[in-house]
């Protein structure tokens, strides 16, 4: 993908997901824009000294003023990536009010103001990607992680309102849907599972970084499963 004199903003950016999509995108010539919640996660983040890495601690994307800043400081946004979210799973009857609204803040708030602050950014076309999940296409296997699966459904729910809006601003938006994800710590918590069906990040990653690419001519309003052969 040729990214050459182009700016993407990619939230969550220092995670598992985040450091692969940010791997193409430099490779592509891109120009990142990250924000990390705070200083220890520059300091993890390992491309946080690359010239073509933009990292700043302002991360609350929940907060409209901290999301308004960092679109700000990008000049011609060509794309916009939200990987930024979180997960918990309970029963419904053990979720109370503050924990449903953690879900919705991290998962689909962040995202909506995101994309909102792109699309106001976006002056001559672009491309937004959201991620949802597997559990925002099949409600059933949310049982057990209701408060994060009707916040990832939000997302895709999002995805393709917001694609018909935009459509004639030259402006494509879509979602990727991933199931569980091959990495250290979902192989820590799933100890048993069977790693090699896990789609990989870098897969993942350029499912992402062709969705957003200028090589995406048509493509919008999807909500694009990420399985493998899981």
């Amino acid at each position: 993908m040729d990214y050459r004199d182009r700016h993407v903003v990619v939230t969550g950016g220092t995670g598992a997901l985040g450091r692969a999509v940010v791997d193409k995108l430099i490779a592509g010539g891109a120009t990142c824009h990250v924000p990390a919640l705070n200083e220890k996660e520059i300091q993890n983040f390992p491309s946080r000294d690359h010239p073509q890495v933009k990292i700043s601690a302002d991360g609350d994307l929940s907060d409209e003023a901290a999301v308004a800043r960092l679109f700000g400081s990008v000049p011609q946004l060509w794309a916009s990536i939200h990987i930024a979210g979180g997960f918990a799973a309970a029963p419904v009857a053990e979720t109370g009010k503050a924990d449903l609204m953690r879900q919705v803040d991290m998962n689909f708030v962040t995202c909506f103001l995101c994309c909102a602050a792109a699309v106001k950014a976006m002056k001559n076309g672009g491309r937004i990607v959201n991620v949802a999940a597997r559990p925002a296409l099949e409600w059933r296997s949310g049982a057990g992680m209701a408060a994060y699966t009707a916040s990832k459904a939000a997302v895709a729910a999002l995805t393709v309102a917001l694609a018909e809006e935009v459509a004639k601003q030259g402006i494509l938006v879509n979602a990727i849907a991933p199931s569980i994800m091959d990495t250290p710590a979902n192989r820590q918590a799933m100890p048993k599972a069977d790693f090699s069906a896990w789609p990989k990040v870098e897969e993942v990653a350029a499912t992402i970084v062709f969705l957003a690419s200028p090589e995406n001519k048509v493509t919008r309003g999807a909500i694009v499963p990420v399985y493998g052969r899981s």
